[in-house]
């Protein structure tokens, strides 16, 4: 009996240490290259921007030997074998790009170089091989950016509404997402990517946002033989840990199938890429209310289904001109919506939306001197919403919420951007100048509060009867309108010396809703690489950045006019019929309306930074950025009541003002660290954020407490978390496996604490207590690992190289030639078929990250949490390439 005990103890802790292991392998270590009797090398042909070059002609010759010679494959890739170790001269030669040489010391083992071609004739006397400070300095380089490659993006997870999630958090909150240079619509399949830039170059007039990390997305090149992937991803409870606050663990599954499909229509001049991603999947949503006759803690079943379809095609239309067409159809549908924390299971809705996109872009040189770039994006979009019931609904503050959802119609957008942009070379200038246009047209039944709702301050008011307002909105919701909005712009970098480059710039822009016209925006910046070795870079800039007043909000200064639809606002009301108190107070009309001369929102910010190439391998950046904000919109009832009762104008109920009167500051350190090691395929990245956020308003439809005193809505921003870390790491093993890992940690957000009370009666229960500040609570602190372990193998043989043609995309206005990553291993030989197996870990450790911090007074749950994020979820997938 006591042998039996001992085994069982030591096969315990092997299970314990093998758990162990796999959890912390991720963030520890590389494997170790494998050394080999003679030599590889192979070589990646590149554009200016990243781009594969196919049949690039690519010559290696040692001493006095016979040259050996290949033509680039689609992927711009050649590769040369038993080699013997020593230097050699490399030559690369493509039609439209200047030719390419370097000495290379082959070592023993795999070896590989990344190049890039300088488009011929684009640049004016300006040597093809730059100095390490020249790079550094150059604002549209690639200093100060981190770049994903093909291999590190396919470690990420496979899920896409998580793999968009995990490229964000690296850029930080708020970067915005360009595929191709569009924004919007669905991320292309990981099998279709290029790569994944995270770009640092905030105060180029191109830019319409303010924020300092973007990030650019850039798909695969046309192709000269077929390619194709088939994938298929799953998971389910049995797997999956329970929520903290679910009873028990809920169902869910998930079932994800892709397949992509790319080659070439016409060879050497059309390539075609289609993929498409299907998802049927449904979880649970936990429901934590408190009830007249008790707690309630429930968990309700969301389902959802989604299509999403994808059509691009390249054409070459000369040796230096690639037309880009594209199409989207994605679709999505959602069940039981709006149900879970306070909301019980009637309050539940479906939505439907259909989006097709269209996309055409053109780059390239028009001119020895000049460089145009040319896209055009069409979206049309459908949404409808429709409610499981049309009763009137029950609020009770943080306790519970009851009867239908009060939300219905549909919603039909036709959005259209053009934009062009021109680049040239005079001199030491660097000149950039171009446009953005973007309209839109809107038809919109889409109503809400149709069927009224009751709101209580809490339990006790609910059981004895006593609403503290009643609410329903009542008239025609259809409507149709239109907007439009043009930004252009002048830049010029200036290349004072080697080590220096001053960037000036000048945006103006003009919104169709707004009368005010005068919105010009002024950027600087200077980049400075002082020492001798160029691996230290010094940056500075500022400029002004002005936002769009956005459609939805003005679509609801249109609706609820006061003649389309309005508000009835019921005071102190009976219930069930709210005119049956014998107290209630029905205020007149109540309306939403524009400040007559709103002006645009705008941002003034300065930052300076500092990159320090700490090895060939590895950088640090840091950048500390100040942000003042002016104009910014807020909610405002100008038609509040006096401290005697009695409102501006008696003959109008609420006159909610969407005004631009509030203002913001933003502080923030920014650092980043990362580093990718081609020999050990070994990758990793972290990023700390320590900032500071103050507002006057969360959104435009944010009213303050007391609208007599709008300074007292100065506090902490709803997003104001000080610190946030998120690292990535994946690295190869042996054998064919892969193993990756995401942390992410953030610090707790506000809250706002209030009464549950009307005491100032303007109708609206946001009234906090005496000495309180908006904001002033903060919940709890987020944390969670992620990780993934894959294994692949391959068999058949290899395309041959060649065959290909130059899929070209353009410099913007004189990028320099550059050299990347240096010789490293490769791998395994290139084989014609794939199959890989994966399998990853969201919240692998189960870790506890509390939400829905409730801030009533006068709710049971007051000051403590009602919801967590999800527990642990473990998925598995395989997928089948060739």
């Amino acid at each position: 009996m006591k042998q039996r005990k001992k085994q069982h103890d030591v096969w315990r802790a092997l299970k314990a240490n093998a758990i162990i292991a796999f959890l912390i392998w991720p963030l520890i270590g590389t494997s170790l290259a494998q050394t080999r009797s003679d030599s590889s090398l192979k070589v990646v042909v590149l554009d200016p921007t990243g781009a594969s070059v196919a049949s690039a002609y690519v010559v290696l010759q040692k001493g006095g030997a016979n040259p050996l010679s290949y033509r680039s494959n689609d992927r711009g890739e050649v590769s040369f074998s038993k080699l013997t170790p020593g230097l050699f001269r490399l030559s690369v030669e493509a039609p439209g790009f200047e030719p390419y040489q370097l000495d290379v010391s082959i070592k023993p083992g795999s070896n590989k170089l990344e190049v890039r071609l300088n488009v011929a004739g684009v640049k004016d006397e300006v040597s093809v091989k730059e100095s390490e400070k020249e790079r550094a300095t150059d604002p549209r380089g690639n200093a100060f950016s981190t770049v994903l490659t093909a291999d590190q993006i396919a470690a990420l997870p496979d899920d896409p509404d998580e793999f968009e999630n995990a490229i964000r958090q690296m850029a930080g909150p708020g970067a915005p997402l360009r595929v191709n240079g569009f924004r919007g619509g669905k991320l292309p399949p990981k099998s279709q990517i290029r790569e994944i830039r995270f770009r640092m170059n905030p105060y180029s007039a191109d830019n319409h946002e303010s924020d300092l990390m973007s990030i650019d997305i850039l798909t695969k090149p046309g192709v000269d033989s077929w390619h194709g992937s088939l994938g298929f991803g799953f998971r389910d409870e049995s797997l999956n840990a329970r929520n903290a606050f679910a009873p028990f663990r809920g169902a869910e599954q998930f079932r994800r199938s892709t397949i992509s499909l790319d080659g070439p229509i016409w060879r050497n001049h059309t390539s075609m890429f289609l993929s498409g991603d299907a998802l049927s999947s449904y979880d649970s949503k936990t429901i934590v209310a408190a009830l007249p006759e008790g707690p309630l803690t429930d968990v309700a079943r969301r389902p959802q289904f989604r299509l999403n379809l994808q059509a691009r095609v390249e054409h070459a239309l000369t040796k230096t001109h690639t037309l880009h067409g594209e199409y989207q159809r994605n679709a999505t549908r959602q069940d039981n919506l709006g149900v879970g924390d306070y909301d019980l299971p009637e309050r539940a809705y479906a939505s439907r939306d259909t989006e097709h996109i269209i996309r055409i872009a053109d780059t390239g040189p028009l001119s020895k001197r000049l460089v145009n770039e040319f896209r055009f994006q069409a979206r049309l979009e459908d949404t409808e919403k429709t409610a499981s019931s049309s009763a009137p609904a029950i609020i009770v503050l943080n306790s519970f919420n009851e009867g239908g959802a009060q939300v219905g119609g549909g919603r039909t957008s036709r959005e259209f951007e053009l934009a062009d942009n021109l680049d040239f070379v005079k001199g030491k200038h660097s000149i950039r100048t171009g446009l953005l246009l973007e309209t839109g047209n809107y038809q919109s039944d889409e109503f809400n509060n149709a069927g009224g709702t009751f709101t209580f301050s809490g339990l006790d008011a609910f059981v004895g009867g006593r609403p503290t307002t009643f609410t329903r909105r009542f008239g025609d919701p259809a409507l149709s309108f239109s907007r439009a909005q043009l930004g252009w712009y002048v830049l010029d970098d200036i290349r004072l010396r080697k080590d220096l480059t001053l960037s000036f710039g000048l945006r103006h822009e003009l919104q169709k809703q707004l009368p005010d016209k005068n919105n010009f925006a002024p950027r600087v910046g200077a980049a400075w690489s002082p020492f001798k070795s160029g691996k230290t870079t010094f940056r500075v800039g500022a400029g002004i950045f002005y936002s769009w007043f956005d459609a939805a909000t003005y679509e609801q200064t249109l609706r609820v006019d006061g003649e389309r639809q309005k508000d009835l606002v019921i005071q102190d009301p009976g219930f069930p019929n709210p005119l049956a108190g014998g107290s209630e107070v029905v205020l007149p009309p109540s309306r939403i309306v524009r400040e007559p001369n709103m002006v645009m929102p705008y941002v003034e910010q300065f930052s300076f930074g500092v990159q320090r190439q700490l090895n060939k391998f590895s950088q640090l950046v840091v950048n500390y950025t100040h942000q003042r904000g002016v104009h910014l919109l807020r909610g405002h009832n100008i038609n509040a009541p006096l401290s005697d009762g009695v409102r501006p104008d008696p003959s109008e109920g609420n006159v909610v003002q969407v005004e631009s009167t509030a203002n913001s500051t933003f502080n923030g350190l920014m650092v980043n660290a990362n580093m990718a090691d081609a020999r050990r395929h070994f990758f990793f990245a972290v990023n700390y954020f320590l900032s500071k956020a103050t507002n006057e308003s969360d959104s435009p439809s944010s009213l303050p407490a007391n609208n007599f005193d709008l300074r007292a809505e100065r506090g902490p921003a709803g997003t104001d978390a000080r610190h946030r870390l998120f690292a990535v790491t994946n690295f190869g093993l042996a054998s064919g496996f892969r193993v990756g890992a995401m942390f992410h940690i953030r610090s707790a957000t506000p809250y706002n604490i209030t009464t549950g009370f009307d005491d100032n009666r303007d109708t609206v229960s946001n009234d906090r207590p005496p000495g309180v500040g908006r904001n002033s609570a903060r919940g709890a602190a987020e944390w969670d690992l992620s990780t993934r372990l894959s294994w692949g193998l391959g068999w058949g043989k290899a395309a041959e190289p060649g065959g290909g043609r130059p899929m070209v995309k353009v410099i913007r206005g004189g990028n320099r030639s550059d050299v990347l990553g240096g010789l490293g291993p490769v791998g395994s030989p290139n084989k014609r078929f794939h199959l890989d197996f994966y399998v990853q870990a969201f919240n692998v450790l189960n870790h506890v990250n509390l939400t829905n911090f409730s801030g009533v007074e006068t709710s049971p749950f007051f000051g403590v949490a009602t919801a967590a994020q999800p527990g642990r979820r473990i998925e598995g997938g395989t997928r089948f390439s060739f």
